[in-house]
């Protein structure tokens, strides 16, 4: 949910804060006390829009008084620890990162980019995502694929071809037609270093990272036969339901 805009019109019960130099918060049920002059760290972000100088907050407020932003609050205590100290979180940095945009805290993006953890998923992971086609649509198929299978159930498995080159094209066709009508979700080819096994350990932490337990291995046939080259081309992804 947005934040609401301090500039439009909205209803509050709380007297102004000009007088009060502690804000008690309740973000989505997380409740933090913290200092004005602490939310108007950095004059630019959206926490110091929300408190102004000589502005009454247009936000609501809980049964106790306490102003309320209906988001979840799990990581804000980073956010404001960033804002009382200027340290950086060590853990949870990506989702701390998602937190420092929304509130549009811009020295904390910026310095989170820079760290360890952020740059190596912006620059590098997300960056070889961004040249695999239709990665997060072929994503969505996979996982809707394997929650049809998982009917009485405990694993399900989803045929994923990976096709590193546009030479694997022409190969395409003769492996999936040996597959009995099984339905095989596709990703590639792409033009990046990253090998197949990178791709599937992608496909891996991103179907985790929506709370699934999944894991992946060359598909074989009935017959023994290993649908496999050098670089990848038929695995099975297998989803554990319980």
């Amino acid at each position: 949910m947005s934040l609401p805009d301090s500039r439009s019109p909205g209803k509050h019960s709380s007297p102004g804060l000009q007088s009060c130099s502690v804000v008690q918060l309740n973000v989505g049920g997380h409740v933090f006390t913290t200092s004005l002059s602490t939310l108007r760290k950095h004059p630019d972000s959206q926490l110091a829009f929300m408190f102004s100088s000589g502005q009454q907050p247009k936000l609501p407020t809980d049964a106790k008084g306490r102003y309320f932003i209906d988001r979840d609050g799990t990581h804000f205590g980073a956010i404001l620890q960033f804002l009382r100290t200027q340290r950086l979180p060590t853990e949870s940095v990506l989702e701390v990162y998602q937190e420092a945009l929304h509130y549009d805290v811009r020295t904390l993006v910026k310095q989170l980019q820079d760290s360890a953890q952020l740059f190596g998923e912006t620059v590098g992971r997300q960056q070889f995502i961004s040249r695999v086609p239709n990665y997060l649509e072929n994503l969505e198929v996979l996982v809707r694929v394997a929650r049809a299978e998982a009917i009485a159930a405990r694993h399900s498995a989803v045929i994923v071809c990976v096709l590193r080159t546009e030479e694997d094209l022409g190969r395409y066709d003769h492996a999936v037609n040996n597959l009995e009508e099984q339905e095989v979700v596709r990703f590639g080819p792409w033009k990046a270093p990253p090998t197949a096994i990178d791709l599937l350990d992608c496909i891996k932490m991103d179907v985790e990272a929506r709370g699934y337990k999944v894991r992946y291995e060359p598909h074989s046939s009935d017959r023994g036969f290993l649908f496999k080259t050098n670089d990848g081309f038929l695995y099975k992804l297998i989803f554990t339901w319980w």
